[in-house]
């Protein structure tokens, strides 16, 4: 199982002491917190894609391959990529760019966006979110499969005779989560095209990401990819710790309470009650976290929240030191414990690649 962090890289002020951080001190926080996450043994940093303040990270490529080039051995992901907004053809270009300049440590996930504004911005209109993510993606998988493309749609001019540059590394595309909060048609798509389902899992009910994962699961196994529990799923989790619970429920109270994401709402303790939102002890963290599997079944990735809400520099790598050395080892043996063999491990370009020379050789034997 992986595991790992992701950033939606908002710059808030600290609402201790009022100081809120530079767009250029918090690019270059988000860089140190990805790296500490490699030295304590995480898997995956993630970076979201947003256009608007408070939040900075509009060009995720640039810097996750900016981390790749500082780091060995963590996977670079997005939390999420644009499918609506961008286009599907820079997007074939850059991340397969990236593909290569990581040695193949990158995967991506699709997602919508929360952001409404972003829409126009980029000349295309919210009330064709859902076809625009369905007609988007259907030209990306292709452009990562096919040297020679001729497309038409309803979105952007046709492509006639059209290569994507670079190829993916070894022709083997990236490998594609959908991220979602509540809707089921990217649970859908994803269990059509039998790549991964990452459920967000930070705003919502265990009720309701438990009936998404089951509804994606179902239809994975519809259209054949394998058995409903052999299905990839990826959750989301915010965590706060200190040793101490009652420290953490302490220190972190001003931080939720103020949060662009949800602050002025529900109380803390309602939210996580309500929410996988977890304040409290290393111990607890690990509770709640294998709890998850209760609802959604084996999961192959899980990635926390840390560094939000105005939280410091050294207070979120204070936490990263206690998710590598607290937390991820037990969940790791927990977990594992527990997965049947036949279940999947998360994809990666070596198992991807793998597998495609597998085929490849059988292809022989069979001829």
């Amino acid at each position: 199982m992986q595991f790992g962090i992701f950033t939606v890289g908002d710059v808030t002020p600290d609402p201790t002491n009022g100081r809120k951080p530079t767009e250029h001190e918090r690019i270059k926080a988000m860089v140190a917190v990805a790296k500490k996450a490699e030295e304590v043994g995480l898997d995956v940093f993630a970076l979201g894609e947003h256009h608007n303040e408070p939040f900075v990270p509009s060009s995720p490529t640039t810097m996750l391959g900016y981390i790749a080039a500082q780091t060995e051995k963590l996977l670079l992901s997005t939390s999420t990529t644009l499918i609506t907004t961008n286009d599907p053809v820079k997007i074939a270009e850059d991340y397969a760019m990236l593909q290569h300049l990581a040695d193949g440590r990158v995967d991506l996930m699709m997602g919508r966006g929360n952001t409404g504004p972003v829409y126009p911005w980029f000349g295309k209109d919210i009330r064709a979110g859902i076809p625009l993510a369905i007609e988007n993606y259907a030209l990306l998988h292709r452009l990562w499969r096919e040297h020679t493309v001729d497309w038409k749609g309803k979105y952007r001019t046709p492509l006639q005779s059209f290569t994507s540059t670079p190829r993916p590394l070894d022709e083997i595309p990236p490998f594609v989560w959908h991220g979602s909060i509540r809707s089921p048609e990217i649970a859908e798509q994803a269990a059509f095209y039998g790549d991964g389902f990452f459920a967000n899992h930070i705003f919502w009910p265990a009720s309701h990401t438990q009936r998404m994962v089951a509804l994606y699961r179902e239809r994975y196994a519809h259209y054949g990819h394998g058995s409903a529990d052999q299905a990839i799923v990826g959750l989301g989790g915010q965590v706060f710790m200190r040793k101490n619970s009652q420290d953490a429920v302490k220190e972190f109270r001003p931080y939720f309470d103020n949060a662009p994401v949800y602050g002025h709402g529900p109380t803390m303790e309602d939210f996580t009650r309500e929410t996988p939102l977890t304040v409290g002890s290393p111990q607890q963290v690990i509770e709640r976290t294998l709890g998850f599997r209760d609802y959604v079944g084996d999961y192959q990735r899980q990635l926390f929240l840390l560094d939000h809400a105005g939280l410091p520099l050294k207070t979120v790598l204070e936490q990263l030191d206690l998710l590598g050395e607290e937390v991820v080892p037990v969940l790791r043996k927990e977990f594992a414990a527990l997965k049947p063999a036949h279940v999947p491990e998360a994809p990666t370009h070596a198992s991807l690649l793998a597998a495609a020379q597998d085929q490849d050789l059988k292809e022989k034997v069979q001829a």
